[in-house]
C-alpha cells in the first residue's frame, strides 16, 4: 500500500484540561505514534539504557519518529522528537503506531495484562490510534467491562467518602454531589460517561462500547456478549442511545490527532 493511501486520525479536540493538551500536541518532522507504556518510555539522550535521562514521557504523549537503532545488549531505540526543542532516544516497546504492522496486536495483549484504570487507559489508547483494526471488537468489549467495574469500585468509594450530613448541610440535591465526585474526572477524560441510580447510590457504566460494538460489528463473537450485557444491565439500569452530537461525529481525543500519518517508504 503507498503511503498516499494511509490515512489515519484527524486533529487534536484540546477540549480537556491544560495538561491534556499539552500530552496531545503534535510533534514535528517524523512519523508519528503515541506512548503506551509508561514504564519503559525514559527519554534518553543516546540509544542506551545508561544513557543520561532527560525526561518521563507520560502515557498518551505524541511523539515523531526520526530514525531507528539497535544498542549493544540488542535493545531497539527510536529517535523521537517530542518537541520542536526536544527530542531523543526511547526504547521501542514504549510507543505504538499506527502506520506499524501488528503494533495493535502488541497493544491488545497489553491491554489485556492491565487491570483497572489502566486497562480503559490503554484500551481508549487503542480505540482512537486503530478505528480499523479487526482486533476493535474485543477492545469494545473488553473496555465495556472494565467501565462497569470501574463502577462498581467507584460507588463504594463515593459511598464511605460523601458523608451524609455534609450533604444535607449543603443543600444540593444529593445525587449531584455523587456525579461530582472527583474519583470520576479520570474517566471522564477517557469519555466514559456513567449514570446514577438514586435508590441504590451506585454508578453504572452507560453502554456506549457495548453498543457500538453492536452497531458496528453485529455479527461478531463479541457482539453477542455485549448483547447479553445490555439486555440484562446491573442494577435494572436501562441503556439507551446517547442523543447524537450537533455535527454528528463523537468527540475523540485523537481525532483530530495524527494529522495525515503516513506509512513511511
Amino acid at each position: 500500500m503507498s503511503s498516499t493511501n494511509i490515512l489515519l486520525i484527524v486533529l487534536v479536540l484540546f477540549s480537556t484540561s491544560e495538561g491534556q493538551a499539552q500530552k496531545r500536541r503534535v510533534p514535528p518532522g517524523g512519523h508519528l505514534a503515541v506512548v503506551i507504556d509508561e514504564r519503559l518510555a525514559a527519554l534518553r539522550s543516546a540509544p542506551d539504557l545508561s544513557a543520561k535521562l532527560l525526561s518521563r514521557l507520560s502515557r498518551g504523549r505524541l511523539v515523531a519518529i526520526r530514525g531507528a537503532t539497535r544498542s549493544r545488549d540488542r535493545v531497539t531505540f527510536l529517535r523521537v522528537a517530542v518537541t520542536r526543542r526536544t527530542s531523543g532516544w526511547v526504547q521501542a516497546e514504549a510507543v505504538i503506531a499506527p502506520w506499524r504492522a501488528d503494533d495493535d496486536d502488541r497493544l491488545l495483549r497489553l491491554i489485556h495484562s492491565s487491570e483497572d484504570f489502566d486497562r480503559i487507559a490503554r484500551g481508549r489508547l487503542f480505540l482512537d490510534a486503530f478505528p480499523r483494526s479487526p482486533l476493535r471488537p474485543q477492545v469494545l468489549l473488553l473496555f465495556g467491562d472494565a467501565a462497569q467495574q470501574a463502577a462498581e469500585k467507584l460507588s463504594h468509594e463515593a459511598g464511605r467518602r460523601l458523608d451524609q450530613n455534609e450533604m444535607t448541610a449543603g443543600g444540593a440535591p444529593e445525587f449531584s454531589y455523587f456525579l461530582n465526585y472527583n474519583g470520576l474526572d479520570r474517566y471522564n477524560r477517557q469519555r466514559i460517561t456513567f449514570t446514577f441510580d438514586q435508590a441504590t447510590k451506585s454508578f453504572h457504566y452507560d453502554g456506549a462500547a457495548w453498543r457500538e460494538l453492536l452497531r458496528r460489528y453485529p455479527q461478531s463473537p463479541e457482539a453477542a456478549e455485549a448483547r447479553k450485557r445490555l439486555s440484562v444491565p446491573p442494577g435494572g439500569l436501562m441503556f439507551t442511545e446517547p442523543e447524537p452530537s450537533p455535527n454528528g461525529v463523537q468527540s475523540t481525543d485523537f481525532s483530530r490527532a495524527f494529522l495525515k500519518t503516513q506509512r513511511p517508504d
